[in-house]
């Protein structure tokens, strides 16, 4: 499997279908947000956020809790460095889960492209997409 980059607006309009999907089962998107302390300021609708100073740690069970997630985006401040290390260990864990288990090959697993900094420079400001903004700090 290898790793996909998407740009901010496909990400927006994957994130309006999933907020608007009933609620089920299989979860049509996930958001990892890996940043650490640069946190703060806001981040993406229902982003989870697994710094990447812990990630390693909380693998196995990022993994467990994405089984049943068709998408799957990765993502750090730039998405230059963390974003996608994290993206890259997820998935290879994710074929090991594949091969050894038979969890679901079908997952699909991207990298946003510059990374937080770049969707707050068009949907920061837009609530229904993002959650305690703050213009100031960008």
């Amino acid at each position: 499997m290898s790793l996909r980059i998407i740009d901010k607006h496909t990400l927006h309009s994957w994130l309006l279908e999933a907020l608007a999907a009933p609620a089920g089962p299989a979860a049509p998107l996930a958001i990892i947000d890996v940043r650490d302390s640069d946190f703060v300021g806001g981040h993406i609708m229902t982003a989870r956020n697994v710094p990447s100073s812990r990630f390693s740690a909380h693998l196995p069970s990022l993994h467990q809790s994405l089984k049943n997630t068709r998408r799957v985006v990765f993502h750090c401040a730039l998405s230059q460095q963390r974003g996608p290390a994290a993206a890259a260990a997820y998935t290879r864990y994710h074929d090991m889960a594949v091969a050894t288990t038979g969890a679901d090959a079908d997952q699909e697993i991207y990298v946003l492209r510059g990374g937080f900094t770049e969707w707050q420079q068009t949907y920061g400001p837009d609530p229904t997409v993002t959650e305690d903004y703050d213009a100031r700090i960008w």
